[in-house]
């Protein structure tokens, strides 16, 4: 990992603010365009002007399902994917039903990653776009997230990813090692939340991690190796 364009490329380049503007979409995207980064993840709403900007660019659209809670019922998240596929998105980062998992109720737990994966392959008839599971590790316990980590592989997930970066703790070193060691090479993960600076994305590459969420991509470019 020894050049810039290498750690942009495990970059998803992120906005997810509630009160993030036009503007600052835009940029985000001028941004990602000029770094090479993965991706742009972005809110629902943001998307179709995100195809836009970037339609003429290789980097990839991703968006958020079931944000930041993930307590929806499982058909809003299957019609929140199907219009976020509609308008550009290329990948989804889909939150579970953390409660349900706490409760032991394992079965809608997998039912609802599935219904979203599902959605995704059968719509897009291929293996580009990309399913990422959010399991907010900070609220689970170590057995919970290997469990959660079981679960979507299961249900058909690609990726399985720490956090949302809206609850109470986001990526560790820790989590992103026990994410690979129940995965393997199955299943990717993606470190997310917190990861604002060099050292740490490269730390989290090391420890397992196929992609960083962050919102320091240009920063964490500009660092010195």
């Amino acid at each position: 990992m020894n050049k810039l364009n290498n750690l942009a490329s495990y970059i998803d380049h992120t906005l997810l603010k509630p009160d993030a503007t036009q503007e600052q979409i835009i940029k985000l995207c001028n941004e990602a365009k000029e770094y090479e980064f993965a991706s742009v993840c972005v809110n629902p709403y943001w998307v179709s002007l995100c195809h836009e900007q970037l339609k003429e660019s290789p980097v990839k659209i991703c968006t958020v399902i079931g944000f930041p809670l993930g307590a929806n019922h499982t058909v809003v998240k299957v019609a929140e994917t199907l219009q976020a596929l509609e308008d550009g998105a290329e990948e989804v980062d889909m939150v579970i039903n953390i409660g349900a998992l706490k409760s032991g109720k394992t079965i809608d737990v997998e039912a609802d990653i599935r219904a979203v994966t599902e959605a995704v392959k059968k719509t897009t008839n291929n293996n580009q776009t990309l399913v990422k599971i959010i399991l907010e590790t900070c609220l689970l316990t170590e057995e919970e997230k290997v469990l959660a980590c079981e679960l979507c592989e299961k249900a058909g997930a690609d990726f399985v990813k720490t956090s949302t970066g809206f609850s109470t703790g986001g990526a560790t070193i820790e989590d992103v090692k026990l994410m690979k060691k129940s995965v393997g090479n199955r299943l990717e993960v993606k470190a997310s939340g917190g990861v604002r600076d060099l050292k740490t994305a490269l730390a989290m590459i090391q420890a397992g991690a196929s992609r960083i969420g962050t919102s320091s991509g240009v920063k964490i470019l500009s660092a010195e190796f």
